[in-house]
């Protein structure tokens, strides 16, 4: 480790991230929620689409973008924890140049998709609240494949000039990161030559895509609660009120550690490292660990459907493979 103090690196072959900066005593114990938010994010997504895949009644454009919003997680959670649990479990910090900017893109990009599946998800909401009688004309599946196809080439495109960014600046003094994961801003700041690049295109893309599509979510459910408001039963204005506001809980539990962690690294000097990278995590693994819950669990569709198959036809399967009459037969 003196050696990574003192000597030169021009790209160096691997990087060291060191977790928690500061809290490296209690890593074992930080793993611990750490980890059960991940095992809940695989279960969840994966069951959600277990579900949607085999039920044809679900295959409908909201369950379209619910499966896409589960790839989205398990790819942006799978891309972070394990190596993170490695370090905390097994000081496992050493991790390979091209591996680093792989990570990168694929966390930036992978958020950069959350977020446009949320204004997706908004747009579908909008319709069939506002519109409903347009709603299977309007969001058909070849609509929906296109809508999927644009917030697919969006992120690939825009996020794609991080890791250029950072393969050529040259590096100095040291190739260790702060941090539990190859963030751009963290691995930008090892650099000697000029960053004003990275960090604007980085400002650039926080608020071209995040800022934009914040909006138009915000217009979206603007327009809904207004026709919420006009329903003319309380218990249906409830219901659908109380939906929205789950969904909106899920999306600024995604945004609001997003935007504190891509302001507070350029701007907040006097914010402790470790609350950075605190922050840094919590919307790579939070929103993994509710949206299923959110959108899966209360979603009635997907709720009975996870009954029938868990509670109902796995009895009936095990009792048939085991020769026993099951009690629910």
């Amino acid at each position: 480790m003196s050696d990574s103090n003192t000597t030169d690196f021009t790209n160096p072959s691997t990087f060291i991230l060191l977790g928690i900066p500061g809290l490296e005593a209690a890593h074992v114990l930080i793993s611990i929620p750490f980890c059960i938010m991940y095992v809940i994010a695989i279960l969840g997504n994966s069951s959600i689409l277990f579900v949607v895949k085999r039920e044809p009644s679900l295959h409908e454009p909201m369950y379209y973008f619910l499966s896409m919003l589960a790839v989205t997680d398990l790819v942006m959670s799978t891309s972070t924890l394990p190596k993170m649990l490695s370090i905390f479990w097994f000081n496992s910090r050493e991790i390979n140049f091209s591996a680093c900017l792989t990570q990168m893109y694929f966390i930036h990009c992978f958020s950069a998709m959350e977020s446009g599946i949320f204004v997706a998800m908004a747009l579908d909401r909008y319709v069939a609240i506002c519109d409903p009688l347009r709603h299977s004309t309007t969001l058909t599946n070849p609509m929906v494949a296109k809508i999927g196809l644009a917030v697919v080439l969006r992120s690939s495109i825009l996020i794609l000039p991080n890791p250029f960014l950072v393969w050529r600046c040259p590096y100095y003094r040291t190739n260790i990161i702060p941090h539990t994961y190859c963030d751009h801003i963290a691995v930008v700041k090892l650099a000697c030559a000029d960053i004003s690049a990275s960090n604007y295109y980085g400002l650039f893309l926080a608020f071209f895509i995040t800022g934009l599509d914040v909006f138009f979510i915000t217009v979206s459910y603007t327009y809904i609660l207004r026709v919420i408001i006009g329903l003319p039963t309380k218990d249906v204005r409830l219901k659908t009120f109380g939906t929205c506001v789950s969904h909106l809980c899920v999306i600024l539990a995604f945004y609001i550690p997003a935007l504190f962690s891509i302001l507070t690294h350029r701007f907040g000097h006097n914010v402790g490292p470790h609350f950075h990278v605190l922050s840094a995590n919590m919307y790579l693994l939070v929103p993994p660990m509710l949206n299923p819950i959110i959108y899966g669990v209360r979603t009635k569709q997907i709720r009975d459907r996870l009954h029938w198959i868990f509670l109902i036809k796995g009895p009936k399967v095990f009792s048939w493979c085991s020769g026993v009459q099951s009690p629910l037969s």
